[in-house]
């Protein structure tokens, strides 16, 4: 058709007559229309054999239709037709359980083989105890008032401070070292390292090795708020946990009472460097008194102004005499009467004593060795005033001093056990049930994310 199609409209027809003789062909162009023939042979059984699968199909499913509709009306159920056709294994379906054989299984395998086989068993063992301290008050601290009552009011602070610094011991080389030599720590916790190689204490370690062991079977709980300390100690006999507990006790109670050893040492060397301040004060002071007497010539400066004041007072008193007399006279003799002349030259006299004895007062007046007397007695009450200052100063340095030494004669800070260390009857560690879940649940995390991971890097491909 297609041939038909191309040629023109002025042409002859193609179509080949019957009555007309055919033009010889070459045998190329016999092979090339045997070969164009045998093609359209070969498509259209091709095609005869893909309608024949599709014909097939669609039996099978009008086959399937029938049977399910057979089903239904016979039995009243309704058939729920298949989304998909049934899952088969695939090569990745094998490659996730195997996955999770070497992922999960093994692991927990191990652990548990590990944990229910070898694992020695560890005891354990919990004291606990407190940082006491006793309040220090005696007679002395009683003088101070307030400067006694802030020395013994601040124990509690310093029992806090001891506490946490008892704390950090318990966990330092030091500690480690001092139990070492008593009890030889690397001979018991290595005494399992062949059968139980993970939870034992290789026997050549340094001491950094056994400090980060220690701190593994040595758990030490502080509440910072009561300052109550518990230790639970591990290993791997009874007997052994014990005696570390106790070691820990007893170490621990030399370390507060080296503490309370420095404070009482600081709190004497205080006391006593203030009370030797105080006192050096006080003697210059003193000697300041005694210097001021001396060149004044005064040995007490307020009788010496009573006495002055007196001079004064019995001068004003002649001075009221002399004026009424005086005045009696002026009224009943007359004028140049020699008794009138001497009553006035004694009233004159007895106001230059009066004015003498105010001039001592003002700043232009001269008391004895010609300083002013207001100068002298302000000297006086200044000196006065450093000599009492000092004399206090030295009462409370001699009371802090007192106090100093109460406190150092005894036993300031102590350790208060209130549970005692026992003997364990039955093995509580390693925890085998909670280790093996614990490795079981993030093998199996890591073995979901690992899967989450190569599917989404599928997907992507």
């Amino acid at each position: 058709m297609s041939q038909d199609a191309a040629t023109p409209t002025n042409t002859p027809s193609a179509t080949p007559d019957p009555s007309q003789p055919k033009a010889p062909q070459t045998e190329a162009e016999r092979l090339a229309q045997a070969e164009a023939e045998m093609r359209v042979a070969i498509h259209d059984a091709a095609q005869a054999r893909k309608a024949t699968q599709m014909v097939n199909v669609e039996v099978n499913r009008l086959r399937r239709e029938l049977e399910d509709a057979q089903i239904t009306i016979k039995e009243g159920k309704t058939v729920i037709k298949a989304v998909a056709a049934p899952a088969r294994m695939k090569g990745r379906h094998y490659a996730m359980i195997a996955s999770f054989g070497i992922m999960v299984l093994l692991p927990v395998g191990v652990a548990g083989g590990y944990l229910y086989t070898r694992a020695a068993d560890q005891y354990s063992t919990t004291m606990a105890f407190v940082v006491r301290s006793e309040d220090i008050k005696s007679n002395a601290a009683d003088l101070l008032g307030g400067l006694g009552a802030g020395l013994a009011g601040g124990s509690s602070s310093a029992t806090g401070i001891d506490s946490e610094i008892l704390y950090e011991f318990m966990h330092s080389p030091d500690m480690v070292s001092r139990v070492d030599e008593q009890l030889d720590l690397r001979e018991m916790f290595s005494r399992t390292h062949d059968a139980d190689p993970y939870f034992s204490l290789s026997p050549e370690v340094t001491i950094e090795d056994l400090t980060s062991y220690w701190q593994r079977m040595v758990r030490v709980s502080y509440n910072t708020t009561s300052h109550l300390m518990e230790v639970r100690v591990l290993a791997f006999s009874p007997e052994d946990a014990r005696k570390i507990s106790e070691s820990i006790y007893s170490e621990s109670s030399r370390m507060i009472n080296e503490l309370s050893d420095i404070a009482r040492a600081d709190s004497m060397r205080y006391a006593q460097e203030d009370l030797d301040i105080a006192l050096e004060r006080l003697k210059k002071a003193r000697e300041a008194v005694t210097q001021f007497r001396l060149v004044n010539e005064i040995v007490d400066v307020e009788a010496d102004i009573q006495s002055q004041m007196g001079l004064l007072s019995a001068l004003q008193v002649k001075q009221t005499e002399a004026l009424i007399e005086l005045d009696l006279l002026t009224d009943s003799v007359r004028s140049g009467d020699p008794r009138l002349d001497q009553a006035q030259r004694r009233l004159a006299v007895i106001n230059e004593r009066i004015a003498d004895e105010r001039r001592k007062y003002g700043a232009a007046g001269n008391g004895e060795g010609g300083t002013s007397y207001a100068n002298t007695v302000a000297d006086y009450e200044r000196i006065s005033v450093d000599r009492e200052f000092a004399e206090r100063a030295y009462v409370s340095a001699l009371s802090a001093f007192d106090t100093a030494k109460a406190e150092a004669s005894r036993q300031s800070r102590y350790l208060a056990a209130y549970i005692r260390p026992t003997l364990a009857q039955q093995s509580d560690f390693p925890q085998r049930a909670l280790h093996t879940s614990t490795v079981a649940l993030f093998s199996i995390l890591i073995w979901i994310i690992s899967t989450l991971v190569f599917y989404a890097l599928r997907e992507r491909r």
